[in-house]
Parts: C-alpha cells; sequence; structure tokens
C-alpha cells in the first residue's frame, strides 16, 4: 500500500507539470458534441468580423470611406490571424511568467490533431486546433475594434504597423494576465491548487472573473481607440461639417451580425455544450434586448425621437456588458446589466464625449470601454449566488465555494485598472511610433477626397 501510495504521489506531481492545454492525455478524448459545438462557436465568431463588423462600422462612415473600413477590419483580422499561429497562441497560452507566456508552441509547434485543450470541467478536453482557432478569432477581431476610434483619417499602411505592435504588447499579455491558468485537473488539493495558481495569469491570481472578454476585448481595445482619436486629431471639418452615417441600414444589418455571431463569442467561452454553456446563451440574449429598450427610452426622453442607430447602440452595449457576466450571473441579473449599460452607454456617447472634446468617430470608448467597465464591476454584484448568479466554483472542494462579494468587488477592480493602465500605455507608445515612423493621418487632400479613393483606388458605390 505504501509503494502504491508513493506511485499515486507521483502520478499526481507529474500531473500539476502539465500547462493548461494537456498534450496527449490518452485516458481524455474530446467529446464529438463539445467538438461540433466549437467548430460552429469559432465560425459565429468569424462572421462577426466579417462582414459584421465592417458592416457595423462601415454604414456610420460617410459614403466615401465606406470601403477603407470593410479593407481595414478584413485585412486587420487576416494579418493577425496569422500571427497568431506564428506566435500570439504561444504567448498569450503557455506556461510562461505572470504577464507573458513563453515561445514553446511558436508555429504552432507541438499541435497535433491528436493534441487536446483542457475546458472548464475535470476530465473534459476539446481538440487543442479547434481551441487555436476559437482564440485566434477573438485575437484578430480586438484589435479591430479599434479603428472605429480614428475612422475616415488614418492611413491603412499606419493601421496595419499600430495593429502588429498592439496586438504583441497589449492584447497577447492581457490575455494572458486573465485567462491562461494550469486548467481543473491540476486543483487536487489547497497545496495542488496554490502550486497551480502560482503559474497562472497575474489577474486569474487575483481572481478577477472575465468569461468572455470584457477586459481582454472590450476595455483593452476601448482605451486604445480613446488614445489613438486623441493622438491622431479630429477629422478635417468636424463640428463644423455634416458627419452623419451614410448607410443606417448597413449599419443595422452589421449590428445583427455582430448580435448573433457574439453567442458563439460568450457561449464558446465556455468551451463545452452543457447548462453552463446554456446559460451563457440566455443572458446574453436576455441583457441586449435589456439594453436596446433602455437606449431607446432614455433617448427618446432625452432628443424626442428614437433613432435607429441609438437602438443598434444599445443592443452592442447589452453584448458588450454582459461578455465578463454571462456564465456566472443568471437571467435577471444580466436584465439588470443590460439597462444599465444602454443608459451609461447613452451617456458615454452623449455626455462624456462631449465633455472630453474628442473625435472618437464609431464611439468605441463609449461603448466597449464604458460597457466593459460597468459589465466587468457589474459581474463582481450579480454573480452572487444571492442574486441569481452561480458565484465562483472551487475545484479542490469540487462545489461552489462561499461568495465574498467585497472581495470579488476588488478582484474585478484589479482587471479593470490594469487593463486600462496597460493598453493605454502600450497604445499611446505605438500610436507614436508609429506616427514617427510611418504618420498617423492621410494628408489633408486625401481625407476629403475620401479614403477609398486615396487610399485604395477604388470607390464602394458606382452611381
Amino acid at each position: 500500500m505504501k509503494s502504491l501510495g508513493k506511485l499515486l504521489a507521483v502520478i499526481g506531481a507529474l500531473a500539476l507539470s502539465l500547462p493548461a492545454l494537456a498534450q496527449g492525455a490518452a485516458a481524455l478524448l474530446p467529446n464529438k458534441g463539445d467538438t461540433a459545438w466549437m467548430i460552429v462557436a469559432t465560425l459565429l465568431v468569424v462572421m462577426m468580423a466579417a462582414p459584421g463588423l465592417g458592416l457595423f462600422y462601415g454604414g456610420m462612415v460617410r459614403a466615401k470611406n465606406m470601403l477603407s473600413v470593410l479593407m481595414q477590419t478584413l485585412v486587420i483580422f487576416c494579418l493577425l490571424g496569422v500571427l497568431w499561429a506564428v506566435y500570439g497562441y504561444s504567448v498569450a497560452f503557455t506556461e510562461g511568467n505572470a504577464f507573458f507566456g513563453g515561445f514553446s508552441k511558436m508555429f504552432l509547434a507541438g499541435v497535433t490533431p491528436d493534441s487536446t485543450a483542457a475546458t472548464f470541467g475535470k476530465g473534459v478536453v476539446i481538440p487543442e486546433f479547434i481551441y487555436v482557432s476559437f482564440q485566434l478569432t477573438f485575437a484578430a477581431i480586438t484589435p479591430a475594434l479599434i479603428i472605429g476610434g480614428i475612422a475616415e483619417r488614418a492611413k491603412f499602411s499606419a493601421v496595419l504597423a499600430f495593429m502588429v505592435l498592439w496586438f504583441t504588447f497589449s492584447y497577447l499579455p492581457i490575455a494572458h494576465m486573465v485567462w491562461y491558468w494550469a486548467g481543473p485537473d491540476a486543483y487536487t488539493s489547497a497545496a495542488a491548487a496554490e502550486k497551480a495558481n502560482a503559474t497562472a495569469g497575474f489577474l486569474f491570481q487575483k481572481g478577477a472573473l472575465d468569461f468572455a472578454g470584457g477586459t481582454v476585448v472590450h476595455i483593452n481595445a476601448g482605451i486604445a481607440a480613446l488614445v489613438g482619436a486623441v493622438l491622431i486629431g479630429k477629422r478635417v471639418g468636424f463640428g463644423r461639417e455634416h458627419m452623419a452615417p451614410h448607410s443606417l441600414t448597413m449599419t443595422m444589418i452589421g449590428g445583427s451580425l455582430l448580435w448573433v455571431g457574439w453567442f458563439g463569442f460568450n457561449v464558446g467561452s465556455n468551451l463545452e455544450a452543457n447548462g453552463a454553456a446554456a446559460l451563457a446563451f440566455v443572458t446574453t440574449l436576455l441583457a441586449t434586448c435589456a439594453a436596446t429598450v433602455s437606449w431607446t427610452v432614455v433617448e427618446w426622453t432625452m432628443k424626442g425621437k428614437p433613432s435607429m442607430l441609438g437602438a443598434v447602440s444599445g443592443a452592442i452595449a447589452g453584448l458588450v456588458v454582459i461578455t465578463p457576466a454571462c456564465g456566472f450571473v443568471g437571467p435577471m441579473g444580466a436584465i439588470v446589466m443590460g439597462f444599465i449599460a444602454g443608459a451609461l452607454c447613452y451617456w458615454g456617447v452623449n455626455g462624456l464625449k462631449r465633455m472630453l472634446g474628442v473625435d472618437d468617430s464609431l464611439d468605441v470608448f463609449g461603448v466597449h470601454c464604458i460597457g466593459g467597465i460597468a459589465g466587468a464591476l457589474l459581474t463582481g454584484v450579480f454573480a452572487s449566488p444571492k442574486l441569481g448568479g452561480t458565484g465562483v466554483y472551487d475545484y479542490v472542494a469540487n462545489k461552489v465555494g462561499d461568495y465574498d462579494m467585497a472581495s470579488q468587488m476588488i478582484s474585478q477592480c484589479w482587471g479593470v485598472g490594469t487593463s486600462l493602465v496597460w493598453s493605454a500605455v502600450v497604445s499611446f507608445v505605438a500610436f507614436k511610433l508609429v506616427d514617427m515612423v510611418i504618420g498617423l493621418r492621410v494628408d489633408q487632400e486625401g481625407e476629403r477626397e475620401g479614403l477609398d479613393v486615396s487610399s485604395h483606388g477604388e470607390t464602394a458605390y458606382h452611381v
């Protein structure tokens, strides 16, 4: 029996040395249903970028810049998808230190059809290739959100150069800080958990909850857009010339595609097709409905007429606010969060933006950053089981742990503050470097002509 005990101890120690992505665990085979769902979820997020985000943003710019927005969203997604395979996946999702992963999986070294990635259930895995692909879509669409802050006046070459720098030094480390951990199977005892936590990302260690990217995606990109809008300056004629969206029909179509795709974004982040995924689905649905109603009512009250642009902006605000919370809060908590987000992001776009005096062209900061901050903080409130949330699972005890809202709110503040400061600093340095080397803006003549013609030699529409 003593020999058996020693053998089990050795096996347990070896298990703790495995990274989050368990390689070649012969006893753990992916479930076909989970795999099929993750393939679908990944495709849904691809749809969010092309055509969803392109049409959503494109409809809000003037007709002479429509094609430039479509071009930027498509090429950014594809460029960063390649970089994700080359080094991004390794830096974000392998063991390194609290802020950066390592380079052991550069060029996807060691990833095979048989290798697997851990989920959030003990003894449950999915094929690593689909995990790589799913996370690629997050890494590639997040930087594309930033272009909304500098739309209609940025050089295409400058946009691409900035995105490479920001992806490398802001997205990847924040993704590692928030989402990298040793996986549930490492949490076999209190001692094992302590050892596993020591290898996790900085914000994971702090206990910050972010189910699908409130900090990693929305705060991260939202503050970068604000920095970019400040540094690049206002559009020629801003405040004097009419700059209304040229096609709210396109924006509505794009926003609707984003909403549908967001179910892949949020529900796919569960990594398994189970009850927790169903919870993420219903909370994503309800929060978006509530935020759309909230924004519409507030705008109707304040301006006398409800607008299509306002309604679809409210929907995006609801999607943003529920992203970090969708797997942790209950349906009623999601509705409350949606109502708050609709009103708060309306103020972010119509009040705070004017106070700052910044030309954030497509309101990335007002919706994504403000909504992301609200979502991250409200997650700490509505995740409480007393308010219908799931609480936080204790993998050592194999049950939901005792919930301390005050402690969790401190953890959420760590997530918000770290993301804001990290991304703002990286964005400032990256924009400055690009401006010195390439120059951020097109010339005034090219801006007045429109980026479609001046940058790409094409037009979106032929009259």
